[in-house]
């Protein structure tokens, strides 16, 4: 295995276990600070659009870390994923909404700078490269 490669797989697990943090967090403690960022127009009860991206999140994060075999189309699912809950963040920037300590608008802008920064995490730990 190659530096790189050990490299993406260490940012790979990392990546997931964080997602499966995430996921839990939507689903107990943080359920409540999660729902200031689904969007008002999302046709959906707000309870059941955390709770069902809390399981996607559990989901995504426990096989990127248990079935490195899968880990080029779940970083994809995992990158799109990340661009899919773009709204929510711009949601709770443009209202207001405070959640997780992001009570400016400057703290919500450098939320919603962050964003590009996992969908890039998610793209470039399972993209590994043979030697």
């Amino acid at each position: 295995m190659t530096d790189q490669n050990r490299l993406r797989s260490i940012a790979r697990i990392a990546l997931g276990s964080t997602l499966v943090f995430a996921g839990t967090s939507h689903l107990t403690f943080a359920r409540e600070e999660f729902r200031a960022q689904v969007p008002p127009w999302v046709p959906l009860d707000v309870d059941d659009v955390v709770l069902m991206s809390g399981v996607v999140e559990v989901g995504l994060g426990a096989i990127l870390v248990a079935l490195p075999r899968e880990q080029r189309r779940i970083g994809a699912l995992a990158a799109a994923f990340f661009t899919a809950i773009v709204p929510g963040n711009v949601a709770q920037y443009t209202q207001h909404r405070d959640a997780f300590g992001l009570d400016t608008d400057a703290k919500r802008a450098l939320r919603l700078l962050g964003q590009p920064v996992l969908v890039a995490w998610a793209w470039w730990s399972t993209r590994t490269r043979t030697p």
